[in-house]
């Protein structure tokens, strides 16, 4: 009886530690038709413009995303150069599970994956969540990419100032880390930081006034 009541009350403290690091009615805030963000990394700093018409639900979850303080202490984990720099996977597992089983929908791509663009990294249908990648060079191809139901990387926002600082974003360890997602989000930074210790981070991230 004892060790039901114990395996309650453990299961009780992680639900409420959850609804403190995620709302479900977070998502249901749009973002405005224009909006400008700042990310601080270990390699300086870089914004960004994101714009609504080109991928509204996509647009959305980067604003919530943001506006939530998700980008703290992450990892930009994925650095194949002249490729892409890609990032969202949080250190704390409650906030990245949260975020990352909560899919948008699916949109057509508007605007080509110009160098310097921004788009939610996806595996199939509704799978954009947390997870986004800068375009280090032109990747036209990715635009009509077709697999497992989803065609394409819809652009949501482009770096407007410090781009030399994304071209900074180690990217020794190539497609290493890529491939290791699961080990990345199950260990966090501690694993990383043990085993990958050349990888840069998003230190913060927040909307810039007008």
């Amino acid at each position: 009886m004892k060790k039901v009541l114990f395996t309650l009350f453990a299961v009780l403290i992680l639900a409420s530690c959850a609804t403190k690091k995620f709302k479900e009615k977070w998502l249901e805030k749009e973002a405005p038709a224009t909006f400008k963000a700042r990310f601080e990394t270990t390699q300086g700093n870089f914004d960004i413009e994101a714009v609504r018409e080109w991928s509204p639900a996509g647009v959305d979850r980067l604003y919530q995303l943001i506006t939530h303080n998700y980008y703290e202490d992450v990892s930009i984990f994925r650095v194949v150069p002249n490729f892409v720099a890609q990032f969202g996977i949080h250190n704390d597992t409650l906030i990245n599970n949260a975020w990352g089983e909560r899919g948008v929908k699916d949109e057509p791509v508007l605007q080509k994956n110009d160098s310097m663009t921004i788009a939610f990294a996806r595996g199939g249908v509704e799978t954009r969540s947390n997870q986004i990648f800068i375009n280090l060079k032109k990747n036209y191809r990715l635009d009509k990419l077709a697999y497992s139901g989803v065609t394409g990387f819809p652009v949501i926002a482009k770096v407007i100032d410090g781009q030399e600082n994304v071209l900074k974003f180690y990217g020794g360890y190539g497609d290493k880390l890529g491939y290791k997602q699961d080990s990345v989000a199950k260990f966090g930074n501690v694993f990383l930081r043990e085993k990958y210790p050349k990888v840069d981070y998003i230190k913060k991230a927040y909307i810039l006034k007008e």
